[in-house]
């Protein structure tokens, strides 16, 4: 007799659940799953988990195909299982192609084609069922939110929609995607919601239309490059009681939220400075159109995000400097400067000069140190004048991290909530606000 083994959530037990144990059951004669606890799917990153292990265990076993259920509790407990049990063949989705390898020392292994298309048409319980999403563009950044969103439960990326169709049917083969639209009207009928993740000038158009839709949108930053389109998109928004969200992945990551938390709290005393640093080095590419290119389109919202959650949002002044070499269609790197009543703020921003990209926050107590890369937030330092009182914090930021922006943005349809303590709609405002002032008053020099 042989023996079959797959492991998987079963958050909200759907058809494409039920079309993979199908497969996996007649691989073999005998099916074992497994079922991840809460603290295993916390710990390898799986987020909004809306079912506790028992109701999931509950949906396995209704479903009638699994010979005998187990719980798979910590790193590593797969090799243990597949000897434990004499197990023949592991078998998991296609979507973790490659990531099981390893296990083909213990038995045979077996990736599964993804079913697509069919999870959004099953179970709808009362945490509001799978959230079926559209994706707008066709770029890297959508291909790593497609990855990312296998470890949101309640969302199902179904279609794409791009500029060029054959890059929109190239897309869907390569991320088993159900459908490759030819409009952005037909990829609004089939979705919930879109993920917008094009070039910025085009943010405006993709979320409006959305919008009108009727459907729910998460649109990468900066959301739009003017403080009056940022509003104009909210306040449309929240007329139609729908999510808008600016894709701020930092935001939303423990590791910042507890950092912000922390500095805010009193222990380093009042919030005096804040200077935060966001480079990379670009040699061309969209960064360096003329329109929407550029240190500050392409990088100030993260250094903001800091500054404002720290600060708020009523500055009182502004200045910038940017540094735009002879021939360069863009400034490559930038300074803004922000005056608040009792506090100063600088971002610095860079495409084509390489920094130390940390985070300081200085307190009149003590100062919060945030090591580069800050906005992958997962260790910090609160530090004193006396080193014996500093305090380490450490976080995990998994993956790329863009799993954090979906998991609030589907907590946020499912609970009827429109605006995200996590981000505000007057923070993404402000953001656009500040974008806008620095692009169009900076000083330049070569």
């Amino acid at each position: 007799m042989s023996r079959v083994i797959t492991y998987g959530t079963f958050d909200l037990f759907h058809e494409g659940h039920r079309r993979l144990l199908e497969r996996a059951k007649a691989l073999g004669d005998y099916l074992i799953v497994g079922v991840t606890t809460d603290n295993y799917d916390a710990s390898r990153g799986k987020l909004n988990v809306a079912q506790t292990l028992m109701e999931r265990i509950e949906n396995v076993m209704t479903c009638g195909l699994a010979d005998e259920i187990i719980t798979e509790e910590y790193e590593g407990q797969k090799v243990q299982d597949i000897q434990q049990y004499q197990v023949d063949i592991f078998a998991i989705g296609s979507d973790w192609v490659g990531k099981f390898d390893y296990l083909r020392d213990y038995c045979e292994v077996i990736y599964l084609d993804r079913t697509k298309g069919v999870s959004s048409t099953q179970l709808r319980n009362e945490s509001g069922g799978i959230l079926k999403i559209g994706v707008v563009g066709s770029g890297r950044i959508a291909g790593m939110m497609i990855q990312e969103s296998h470890y949101v439960s309640g969302v199902n990326v179904e279609a794409v929609y791009s500029r060029s169709y054959q890059r929109a049917v190239d897309f869907a083969v390569k991320h088993e995607l159900q459908t490759a639209t030819e409009s952005i009207d037909e990829l609004l009928s089939q979705v919930d919601a879109i993920y917008v993740a094009t070039a910025h000038s085009t943010h405006f158009d993709y979320v409006k239309a959305g919008l009108e839709a009727g459907r729910h949108v998460l649109c990468e930053k900066p959301l739009t490059l003017s403080a009056s389109q940022t509003q104009q998109l909210y306040t449309l928004a929240q007329a139609k009681e729908l999510v808008l969200l600016e894709a701020v992945k930092t935001a939303f990551s423990p590791g910042f939220q507890r950092m912000v938390a922390v500095a805010r709290s009193g222990l380093i005393g009042r919030i005096r400075s804040v200077d935060a640093t966001f480079t990379k080095l670009v040699a061309a590419g969209r960064e360096y159109h003329p329109i929407e290119g550029g240190s500050i389109a392409e990088l100030a919202t993260y250094p903001l995000l800091a500054i404002i959650k720290l600060l708020g949002t009523d500055y009182t002044d502004i200045a910038t400097i940017s540094l735009k070499p002879e021939n360069s269609p863009v400034e490559v790197f930038s300074r803004i400067d922000l005056a608040y009543p009792h506090a100063i703020a600088s971002a610095r921003t860079g495409i084509g000069v390489k920094a130390e990209d940390e985070l300081i926050v200085a307190g009149t107590k003590g100062y919060v140190y945030v090591p580069a890369p800050w906005w992958l937030t997962e260790y910090f330092e609160m530090r004193f004048e006396d080193s014996r009182n500093n305090k380490k914090y450490f976080f995990k930021f998994e993956g790329d991290g863009l799993r954090y922006e979906l998991a609030e943005f589907a907590t946020l349809v499912r609970t009827g909530i429109t605006d995200s303590f996590k981000l505000r709609h007057s923070e993404s405002i402000t953001f656009a606000k500040i974008i806008e002032q620095a692009r169009t008053q900076a000083k330049h020099f070569k």
